[in-house]
């Protein structure tokens, strides 16, 4: 059986989309990176990487279900994805849960732009919640989350 994809007609509902399916892939690279996050923290932040993994994948499946309501096809998550840099220690696993953490902001504050209604409050709050961990990684703030790395 073959599913059938609409193409929003309004310019507005096609970069809702495709900012909805830039959020959902973003999701899938941030559950695969908290894997390799898990694996090379000591027991202490674990529990919190864990914690991250677990909301993720929940943003994830929700994404998915917005992008479905806009009736397109969800992006599929890819086998692997390339770190941003080599993840051999713990130092290194908290810089890239900083980093998946930032880069996610980034994404959800477009879908901010892009959305409206229900799909804008759940990216406002993917955002926020973005933006919450990664000062817990990162032990500091940054003054717009979400937009610094627009810069």
């Amino acid at each position: 059986m073959t599913a059938t994809t609409r193409t929003p007609a309004s310019r507005a509902g096609r970069e809702t989309l495709a900012a909805a399916q830039a959020a959902l892939a973003a999701e899938h690279a941030t559950v695969y990176g908290y894997g390799v996050v898990g694996g090379r923290v000591d027991d202490a932040r674990a529990a919190e990487a864990r914690e991250a993994y677990d909301a993720h994948r929940a943003r994830r499946d929700a994404m998915s279900r917005a992008v479905r309501d806009l009736g397109a096809e969800p992006e599929a998550a890819a086998p692997a994805y390339a770190l941003p840099f080599p993840v051999p220690d713990q130092a290194a696993a908290v810089r890239l849960a900083v980093e998946l953490e930032s880069r996610l902001a980034a994404v959800y504050a477009d879908l901010v732009r892009a959305a409206t209604g229900g799909l804008r409050g759940e990216a406002a709050a993917g955002l926020r919640e973005a933006a919450v961990r990664a000062v817990r990684w990162r032990g500091g703030s940054v003054a717009f989350p979400g937009l610094t790395e627009r810069a």
